[in-house]
């Protein structure tokens, strides 16, 4: 892979699978957190759709001397839109709260308060998942309402969310959008297109972060250097890539 010469000094992942995981994953959550301290880079965000990640994420801290970030998702194996599963991972140190992802056509939305009232009492990171463009843009408002002021926009140009350039600027003015390497893998997303979409909001509304953690694909740190490089080729400048890769995931999460 081209870009692999890219130094990750200070940066912060927004979005790793590691395992162990219901479906295979390249590496556990004290492997992948030992190749981002190792590159030395700030923190990372571990992510699993079918339980918590905080208690994880704690022992891999400890293990590894890195920052390691958890959270929670809401599908149904942890009960939907349940704002105790969301209380307990805040106890536990987690700070990010994913809507839902695989469960996403099962669960009705509509009895979300409870849980953006947990989100705001803990200054939680409140994500947007699987969530189409109209859903995300109203959980906005709402979760603003409410006195959220962490809101993440996971992967905006993907297939399964399919936000057009003019909503991702409207969700821009009340978030950050995430934009994550493994599309260009699963979907042939070009490189172009991401920069676009970067340019058209504007780069302080942006982060980039990887979605690795598959077994067919590159490691998570591979993957972050191959996309930044990518990404400078492509024209961006190495100032708007410290500012996405490591200012705005540090504003966004502490």
């Amino acid at each position: 892979m081209k870009g692999l010469n890219v130094s990750l000094e200070g940066m912060i992942d927004t979005h790793i699978h590691p395992g162990p995981d219901i479906i295979p994953r390249l590496l556990d959550d004290i492997e992948v957190a030992r190749e981002a301290q190792i590159e030395g880079m700030d923190a990372i965000v571990i992510k699993n759709h079918v339980e918590p990640t905080a208690s994880r994420a704690r022992i891999a801290s400890k293990l590894t001397g890195l920052k390691v970030i958890g959270g929670v998702t809401l599908n149904e194996t942890i009960g939907g839109l349940n704002p105790s599963a969301v209380e307990a991972s805040a106890k536990l140190g987690g700070r990010f709260v994913w809507m839902p992802t695989i469960s996403r056509e099962k669960i009705n939305l509509s009895n979300i308060g409870e849980v953006l009232e947990v989100v705001a009492e803990h200054d939680l990171v409140l994500a947007t998942g699987h969530l189409k463009p109209y859903e995300i843009l109203e959980l906005i408002d709402l979760a603003r309402s409410a006195g959220i002021r962490r809101i993440l926009v996971n992967h905006p140009l993907t297939r399964i969310v399919g936000a057009s350039l003019e909503e991702q600027r409207e969700m821009s003015r009340g978030a950050i959008l995430e934009h994550c390497l493994v599309t260009c893998f699963h979907e042939q997303l070009s490189i172009g297109r991401i920069i676009e979409a970067i340019k058209y909001v504007g780069y302080k509304k942006c982060i980039i972060a990887t979605d690795l953690g598959q077994e067919h694909n590159p490691s998570p740190v591979d993957g972050l250097k191959w996309f930044i490089g990518s990404l400078i080729q492509g024209g961006l400048k190495e100032k708007h890539i410290s500012w996405m890769c490591s200012s705005a995931p540090k504003k966004l999460i502490f």
